[in-house]
């Protein structure tokens, strides 16, 4: 565990590979932890700098008082990367850390050579659907909600096994602040115009069976950046680095060679 001091928050990130090869970031999704990562950095070349972290609230990094902004969540990746410096990465983001992945791109062109969207849109949701759900953690928290989103997360085969167990238990734990920041974060957010202006290249990912942001959701906002491209990964859910992590990191893989980036 290694964290850096960013002023209002402390990050805890952790780095794989060689130190001096091209950079590779990875922001995850909400009510999990950089080790949302761990099958899928196993699986690719060891020549890269393989960059992980948590994002504010979740993991080993602090969990100041919600609500956050996207804003917010975007800095910390901005002054992380600053602090290693990092300069023209692929930055790889699921769900939440794809927003994330998304505002960085459009504010650090320096920062970012390359995009990874995975089970994202640029925007998600309408206002309404948000305040409900901060208001049902606030009312009856995680737990009510964990089960919904295990539910929309996961295939029926992992909803029947214990595979889901350990991802269960870190989204209950997290910090209920958290969760309502992130909430918040994510309902205030709308990067359709901007993700629209971005041209750089760009893969997108989906499982196909994500009943949380529709496979159709993501590749409309690919489809918005010129010249990316998509690729649906079969009997996954919401988290295809955690169901299908050899088919991810092959079509990572594949998008690094074809950019140059390996």
């Amino acid at each position: 565990m290694t964290k850096v001091e960013l002023g209002d928050v402390s990050l805890n990130y952790t780095e794989d590979g060689d130190p001096n090869g091209q950079p590779v970031v990875f922001a995850h999704a909400l009510g999990t932890s950089l080790a949302l990562w761990d099958e899928v950095v196993s699986r690719l070349p060891k020549n890269l700098r393989l960059i992980r972290y948590d994002i504010r609230g979740h993991g080993h990094s602090d969990c100041p008082a919600p609500p956050y902004s996207m804003g917010a969540l975007i800095r910390d990746a901005e002054r992380l990367l600053d602090f290693l410096k990092v300069r023209d990465c692929v930055f790889v983001g699921i769900s939440i850390g794809c927003m994330i992945a998304q505002g960085l791109a459009i504010k650090r062109l320096d920062q970012i050579r390359a995009l990874v969207l995975v089970n994202t849109a640029a925007k998600i949701g309408h206002a309404p659907h948000w305040d409900a759900l901060i208001d049902r953690v606030q009312q009856n928290g995680i737990s009510d909600l964990c089960e919904t989103t295990m539910q929309g997360w996961f295939t029926k085969d992992w909803l029947t096994s214990n595979r889901v167990t350990p991802w269960r238990e870190q989204f209950e734990t997290t910090p209920q602040d958290a969760i309502l920041g992130a909430l918040h974060a994510v309902k205030g957010t709308d990067f359709y115009t901007p993700t629209s202006g971005l041209r750089l290249p760009t893969l997108g990912i989906a499982g196909s069976e994500d009943r949380t942001i529709p496979p159709d959701l993501t590749r409309e906002t690919v489809d918005l950046i010129p010249g990316s491209a998509f690729r649906i990964i079969r009997r996954s859910g919401h988290l295809p680095c955690v169901d299908q992590p050899t088919a991810f990191a092959t079509h990572l893989t594949e998008f690094l060679d074809a950019t140059g980036h390996i």
